[in-house]
């Protein structure tokens, strides 16, 4: 492990603590409102921990569930209440589907097909697995993808290599190129995905169960899609451009033996089978109704029934139920599979949601948002700022945590400011999702950086650029597309 990280996670273990003392000893009882002092006292510890990740980031999630109730902020019921929040529900049931997915090897084979349509010169296969991979991502954790993506990625490189011997660093330049561009694109698009959907990555999801606690607002799948799509669409096309022609060239032709690879794979994982047809079918009934349940709600149904969270948990049940071999007791999915749960992110959620109701319910949200929005004024700026700042952020600690800590603050600037939260909030989420400059910004970074093709130089020089042109990319959606949906 890194020293200055190993460094700074032992520093962060003792100083959480000693802020959560200094806190409650300094700030004066009667700060804002009775119990204030408390509740800055266990965010104090939990930023620190999180930042820092001197604690397991679910760990220190678990906090306000075992302090508020001992420093009598709420009582048990209210603390455990933000672990069952639906939105939970909504991430619970895409893990299934997506758990579905990948034991079936159903987006491998969707992931191999889209490469072999797209062509097998070298900015072609690049294409390929851009496209692949973002639509993979936009469904399944963006780790999980760039996971799958990373060998078939590297045996493509390997039919490049002339000579097989080669360390990374020693390639001519056209296929360092090629292997570099490669590898930045499957841990960007892996990242880029997940901002079309709203369960295509966690910010996202927390930020809509934020928005839904503090507001009682939803944002449905199909409206989610109209910004995220174009956003991650545009986000990805500019992406390829930078690395293909300006950043990173190629300039190779049909690439022999890329053809027959991919046929092999494809051939290795056979014939569609029975099960994959079973995934496919309910991830896409799955999908309809996420898309389409405000219209069926309104013109079919007559009043609001179907929402994303008894969508979702319909898709992951029906993974249990449906057979695959009855006499077995084999279904698509088995209470065995969910091992593979990342139970922890859900974890995650819930602290973030009892610590943003701790903030609110002791005024310490509508305060920081008032003293911000007196100094402020709702205009492109002030937009442009909290994007810029979210990007930078992002590089350092963990997207999830950055929103559960920045989005709340963002709801009181709001108020102070008297606008739609949506307009300053969302564009902070996506913005939370953009870590392109360092290896430890993202887990797809890190998984494609320990390939070996790719330096960290290479990866700042190319994660500035795009850092920045993705804040022009969001705000302009933002003061677009953002008001014309949302405004």
């Amino acid at each position: 492990m890194n020293k200055q990280l190993l460094s700074a996670r032992v520093i962060g273990f003792f100083l959480g603590p000693l802020l959560f003392l200094f806190a409650l000893l300094f700030i004066p009882a009667d700060f804002i409102s009775p119990g204030a002092n408390k509740v800055l006292a266990v965010a104090a510890m939990m930023i620190t921990w999180w930042v820092t990740e001197a604690v397991a980031i679910p760990v220190t999630a678990l906090l306000p569930l075992v302090l508020f109730p001992f420093m009598n902020v709420m009582n048990p019921k209210e603390a455990a209440l933000p672990y069952a929040d639906p939105i939970i529900f909504l991430f619970m049931g895409g893990f299934m589907i997506a758990m579905a997915l990948e034991k079936h090897k159903l987006h491998e084979r969707i992931a191999l097909n889209l490469i072999r349509i797209t062509g097998t010169s070298g900015n072609g296969i690049i294409m390929g697995f851009m496209i692949a991979t973002a639509f993979i991502s936009m469904w399944i954790s963006n780790t999980a993808t760039a996971m799958m993506m990373l060998p078939i990625a590297l045996s493509v490189i390997e039919l490049v290599k002339k000579d097989k011997t080669q360390l990374p660093h020693e390639l001519p330049k056209a296929e360092r190129n090629f292997a570099l561009g490669l590898m930045l694109m499957v841990g960007y698009a892996s990242t880029l995905g997940g901002l079309a959907t709203v369960i295509g990555t966690p910010p996202n999801v927390v930020f809509k169960g934020l928005l839904e606690r503090f507001y009682h607002e939803k944002i449905d799948f199909g409206k989610w899609m109209l910004l995220g799509v174009p956003v991650a669409t545009t986000l990805l096309l500019m992406t390829y451009w930078m690395i293909t022609r300006f950043l990173f060239p190629n300039r190779l032709d049909k690439i022999e033996g890329s053809d027959k690879l991919i046929a092999d794979k494809l051939k290795e994982i056979g014939s569609i089978k029975k099960e994959e047809k079973y995934v496919l079918a309910v991830f896409a009934i799955t999908s309809f109704f996420w898309i389409f349940q405000e219209a069926i709600d309104t013109y079919i149904l007559g009043k609001e029934i179907l929402n994303d969270t008894n969508i979702a948990m319909m898709g992951g049940m029906l993974m249990f139920l449906i057979p695959v071999d009855l006499a077995n007791k084999k279904f698509l999915l088995e209470w065995k599979d969910t091992k593979q749960m990342q139970w922890g992110i859900l974890l995650l959620f819930g602290g973030g949601l009892c610590l943003a109701g701790g903030l609110e319910r002791t005024g310490v949200i509508q305060v920081v948002g008032n003293w911000i929005a007196a100094q402020s004024t709702f205009n492109v700026w002030l937009v442009f700022m909290l994007i810029t700042a979210g990007v930078v952020l992002s590089e350092f600690m963990s997207n999830v945590a950055l929103v559960q800590i920045f989005v709340p603050v963002i709801f009181g600037i709001a108020d102070g400011l008297k606008v739609n939260p949506i307009l300053l909030a969302l564009p902070v989420t996506l913005s939370a999702s953009i870590g392109f400059m360092f290896p430890v910004a993202t887990p797809p970074n890190a998984i494609v950086f320990s390939s070996g093709y790719i330096r960290i130089k290479d990866m700042v020089k190319a994660g500035f650029l795009l850092d920045v042109l993705s804040i022009l990319i969001i705000l302009l959606a933002s003061v677009t597309l953002l008001v014309w949906i949302f405004g």
